[in-house]
């Protein structure tokens, strides 16, 4: 696993124009449990952060277990990031000022002043990603040359584990 700036920067990157990540959460019974989150842009420490109602399932479950994975996809690049970190709930001035988006009245209507916004904030802690070329060419060299020989292409892309 690598702490390389370089790769670090790549890894955010990636999920800048991803609007969506699936976030993981550990149910009361140990279970895993996904569902679709509207990303901000990370924060200059390199935390994510999710506008969330204070009374979920993802709340209770952070409560008690602040382990969280997300995971990224952009399959139009070939592009797909994973990350591991610990989350909590945030309810300050300070933060809703920060991350508040208009967008968000839709399910918070008394906007910055509703009681039930809350934000989770994810501090990653390590991330991996995979970067193909997308190019169709390619694929249709890596199914003619696995028809043709019966072996897979090698994966032309990068794949990197990094520390955040």
């Amino acid at each position: 696993m690598t702490t390389d700036h370089d790769a670090r920067a790549k890894l955010f990157d990636l999920i800048e124009d991803v609007r969506v990540a699936m976030m993981t959460t550990v149910e009361a019974d140990g279970s895993l449990r996904a569902r679709p989150m509207w990303t901000q842009k990370p924060d200059a420490n390199g935390d994510l952060w999710f506008a969330t109602r204070l009374d979920s399932a993802k709340t209770r479950e952070i409560g008690s277990s602040h382990r969280v994975g997300l995971a990224y996809s952009d399959p139009d690049d070939q592009d797909y990031v994973s990350i591991s970190g610990h989350a909590e709930i945030v309810r300050d001035r300070a933060a809703i000022e920060a991350h508040w988006q208009e967008g968000m009245r839709t399910w918070f209507p008394d906007g910055k002043d509703d009681p039930e916004l809350a934000f989770v904030k994810v501090t990653p802690d390590y991330g991996e990603y995979w970067d193909a070329p997308s190019s169709k060419m390619l694929h249709v060299y890596g199914w003619a040359k696995a028809a043709v020989t019966g072996e897979p292409p090698r994966h032309p892309g990068d794949q990197e584990k990094v520390d955040l």
